[in-house]
């Protein structure tokens, strides 16, 4: 059905072209190729260049990254992926889990659409690259392309950098095809159906149930919210929900925000002071989940389950547990596959 055909009407030496496919593009973050420094200094270039993710002027910013922060930060960040590394495979977890992502994706769509879908995965930053996935599908056919950035809430250091790639992949098709992106899904119900089970069933494993649930976000400067991005309200709104689900008072969950780079002020409270402050307030059981990751990632597996742990086991605290993110649990794939049939309509029904 896909095979290249030359289109109708078309002379005879007209090229031969595929199409009548939609793709499924699903993007999250990215990833070193390795721990070592120059495939770390690269990935962080990349990373701490977008001023999407850091706004400061290119002629104030780039002197102190190339000069200060790249000269020794891959070692520090090499050795905090290297704690977490996954090395059979030779890959990071966040790459693992988005590959077992996408294999399951694909498997639930192709179920749902036969072989009208195509399903695949890139990485904003690092391999395998938007660039390189747009050039693919648009090879294998796809003359409609859902782009769907793994980010449960909006915020322009994510959702927004993610679509700029996506945008600046489709200006080198000659032929584009026609284009959708994903909204934020942090308030679809089937997503906080699956985060709120996925806490149900951590707490039905402990002996004693935690004091308090602590939502830990990626923070971004105050400024940025001042400035209309939403990242802060969504968060909210999804501990809120996530509390509704539950059943919970207000006193059992609350929302920090992790990550914090640089010298200005970022959203509070800090989840590595706040940490602290519940111990020495006597809540010494805690649990933490990371509601705006998809995957577990470095800041997940290392900064909450060994930074963060640290801070809240030097206050006082006892018992820290950390809910591994939903990564490709089957009613995560249930969910983020609702989503992507919702975008799909009017496309394939």
């Amino acid at each position: 059905m896909f095979d290249a055909t030359r289109p109708s009407h078309a002379p005879a030496d007209h090229p031969k072209v595929k199409m009548g496919r939609v793709g499924i593009l699903l993007a999250n973050l990215g990833t070193p190729d390795d721990y070592s420094y120059w495939p770390m200094r690269r990935y962080l270039n990349e990373f701490l260049s977008d001023q999407r993710v850091i706004d400061y002027p290119k002629w104030k910013w780039q002197p102190i990254l190339q000069s200060i922060i790249l000269t020794k930060r891959p070692f520090s960040s090499g050795e905090a992926y290297k704690s977490i590394w996954n090395h059979d495979k030779g890959e990071s977890p966040l790459m693992t889990i988005t590959k077992d992502q996408t294999a399951k994706m694909r498997k639930a769509m192709q179920a749902r659409y036969g072989d009208q879908v195509l399903v695949d995965f890139c990485m904003r930053y690092g391999n395998p690259s938007t660039k390189s996935k747009v050039r693919e599908m648009v090879a294998a056919g796809c003359d409609r392309m859902l782009f769907f950035p793994l980010y449960p809430h909006y915020a322009g250091a994510t959702t927004a950098t993610a679509n700029d790639q996506f945008f600046r992949a489709l200006m080198d098709e000659a032929w584009q095809p026609s284009t959708r992106t994903v909204p934020p899904y942090f308030d679809e119900p089937a997503y906080i159906d699956a985060l709120a089970r996925s806490v149900e069933n951590a707490y039905a494993q402990m002996e004693t149930k935690p004091d308090i649930l602590v939502c830990s976000y990626h923070g971004m400067p105050e400024r940025y919210l001042q400035q209309g991005d939403p990242y802060h309200c969504q968060c909210a709104k999804t501990t809120r929900l996530l509390k509704e689900r539950l059943g919970w008072p207000d006193d059992q969950i609350t929302s920090t925000f992790q990550s914090r780079f640089g010298p200005e002020e970022w959203l509070k409270p800090y989840t590595v002071d706040h940490v602290a402050d519940l111990a020495k307030q006597g809540k010494k059981n805690i649990a933490v989940i990371a509601p705006a990751f998809s995957a577990d990632c470095i800041e997940t597996l290392e900064e909450i389950n060994e930074e963060i742990k640290e801070s809240f086991e030097e206050a006082g605290g006892e018992e820290f547990t950390y809910i591994p993110c939903l990564n490709d649990d089957d009613s995560h794939i249930e969910a983020l596959g609702k989503v992507i049939e919702d975008n799909l309509k009017g496309w394939l029904d």
